[in-house]
């Protein structure tokens, strides 16, 4: 049966395509150069104040490659050793690549703050968009939650692991992570609502302090190491602590640390409504923390393994952060081990900063399009500060919510965290299928748009596809056996539990009134 408020939307859409004046350009073209969001049947309610520099700097800060994985090495280490580390950076390059573009091109055609979500309601057939584009987007909403909570706990893991190490009496308990990730969430929810638009500058200082950063631990490591580690070791060690028997799905269930560098790449995609020049800005960020991010971590992961002198010094670190032992090995000083897991911590806040300001975008751009119960609350945008208050609000509360569930288990707070990754490499699935699904036409993306790469594209498309199927059955997988309650990946139920409350939103508020933007009538 056909609904009548789509078809009713659909002729709303064809309307306003009508009226528009594009000149003697074709009316793809007029998308494609003006990024006009009318002719999505979408409305510009945000300022665009961002400019090219700022989105670079907001989408590295998000992911922060080098950073990423280094403060999350305990998986890797434990589930792979050096071979995981090194040569996973490598394979999520691969990814990465084809993933980006896929991402790239389609936001240099549509760059709008729901991405992935609104890509696939354009891309769908007419019958299926609605149903299609909600599932893209409720999964792409869970993930960026889940990202947020991830980052927001690391502040309080770096700052912990310094006064472990300096105070070797000091003993740490659950509460006291809670109340610093408590404390990040909501400094950083209270800079996003009352300063982040007077202080657009401060992604260029997030990126500026990152890569400072990077420059500064790996030269002073390089130059202090007492001795380096054998090429043999750096290049060949494969530890397999997880207690599965096969090394190679050991090595599948690691890969999560190695995807760090590109956990939240979609991120200057969502700030796509803030920015002047979205078509070439938001796929210039997008490729630019590509390959940003895999030069620094694969250089900074090696030199860093270079510098280890005792691997099972570092896997059992009392202080719970497998780099600050080895920027002990390396620097023979406490002080500068100290001083570089300072600088993790900041970087993080200037992640996490990153995170709320996008992940808020995403979830305004959803309530806006009435996906979301209390829509016409959540998708406000305050008429004095010009950012989505209710938006961020509501985000800081389920992270809030998330960092209570940490109190009770700390394994179910990793499962929830570790959702995030899985449920962004599906959100990409969705535009990826349906651009084979509609061959890549021209229709959908003009010849003349300003990310092209040709029939490299379906390289792209097919790759991001099957990546997101493998991810979603190995990390999946338990990370240790034999398999207990205490060390389960509850990954699965976590997204059975998040399917359920998107079940519900869907029957009692998005099946009635949720419409996402398509081109218009007479351009399909």
């Amino acid at each position: 049966m056909s609904n009548p408020s789509a078809a009713k939307a659909d002729n709303e859409n064809s309307k306003k395509a009508g009226d528009m004046e594009l000149g003697d350009q074709d009316p793809v073209k007029g998308i494609v150069e003006s990024a006009d969001l009318e002719l999505l049947g979408l409305s510009q309610q945000t300022e665009r104040s961002l400019g090219t520099f700022q989105i670079i700097g907001g989408g590295w800060n998000i992911c922060n490659s080098w950073a990423g994985i280094v403060g999350t090495l305990a998986i890797g280490i434990t589930e792979g050793g050096t071979v995981l580390l090194l040569y996973g950076i490598v394979i999520m390059l691969v990814y990465g690549s084809c993933c980006t573009t896929t991402l790239a091109e389609l936001s240099s055609v549509y760059p709008t703050a729901g991405g992935q979500y609104h890509w696939t309601s354009i891309l769908s057939p007419r019958k299926y968009s609605r149903v299609l584009s909600y599932c893209c987007g409720a999964i792409n909403i869970f993930s960026w939650i889940s990202i947020s909570a991830g980052v927001t706990i690391l502040p309080a893991q770096f700052i912990i692991s310094m006064a472990i190490y300096n105070n070797p009496g000091y003993e740490s308990k659950t509460w006291h992570y809670f109340l610093i990730y408590q404390a990040t969430n909501i400094i950083v929810l209270l800079y996003n609502i009352f300063a982040i638009r007077r202080t657009t500058w401060i992604h260029d200082v997030g990126f500026l302090v990152s890569i400072s950063s990077f420059f500064v631990i790996l030269i002073t490591c390089l130059a202090r190491t007492p001795q380096m580690s054998s090429t043999e070791f750096v290049w060949t060690t494969f530890i397999n602590r997880s207690g599965w028997k096969s090394d190679g799905i050991s090595f599948l269930t690691g890969m999560i640390n190695p995807n760090y560098i590109y956990a939240g790449i979609d991120g200057a995609i969502h700030l796509a409504e803030e920015c002047g020049n979205a078509t070439t800005a938001v796929p210039f960020a997008l490729m630019s923390t590509l390959v940003i991010g895999f030069i620094t971590s694969f250089v900074f992961v090696m030199s860093m393994l270079y510098c280890l002198t005792d691997m099972n010094a570092v896997i059992e670190t009392a202080t719970g952060v497998p780099i600050y032992e080895i920027w002990l090995q390396a620097t023979r000083s406490g002080a500068a081990a100290t001083t570089f897991i300072t600088l993790l911590a900041l970087i993080a806040f200037f992640s996490l900063n990153g995170c709320q300001q996008t992940s808020s975008r995403l979830t305004w751009a959803f309530a806006r399009d009435d996906a979301l119960i209390l829509s016409k609350f959540i998708g406000r945008i305050h008429p004095v500060l010009q950012v989505p208050v209710n938006a961020l609000l509501a985000n800081s509360l389920v992270v809030f919510i998330i960092g209570c569930i940490y109190l009770a288990s700390s394994t179910a707070f990793n499962a929830l965290i570790g959702t995030g990754l899985v449920l962004q490499q599906v959100s990409f699935c969705f535009p990826a299928a349906l651009l084979i699904f509609r061959k890549r036409s021209s229709t959908y993306l003009p010849s003349h748009r300003f990310f092209n790469i040709g029939r490299f594209g379906w390289v792209s498309n097919i790759v991001t596809l099957l990546f997101g199927i493998l991810t979603l059955i190995f990390f999946n997988f338990p990370a240790e056996m034999p398999v207990t309650g205490g060390n389960m990946n509850y990954t699965s139920v976590v997204i059975g539990t998040m399917a359920l409350f998107s079940l519900g939103n869907w029957v009692f508020h998005a099946n009635k009134s949720y419409q996402g933007p398509r081109l218009p009538a007479e351009l399909t």
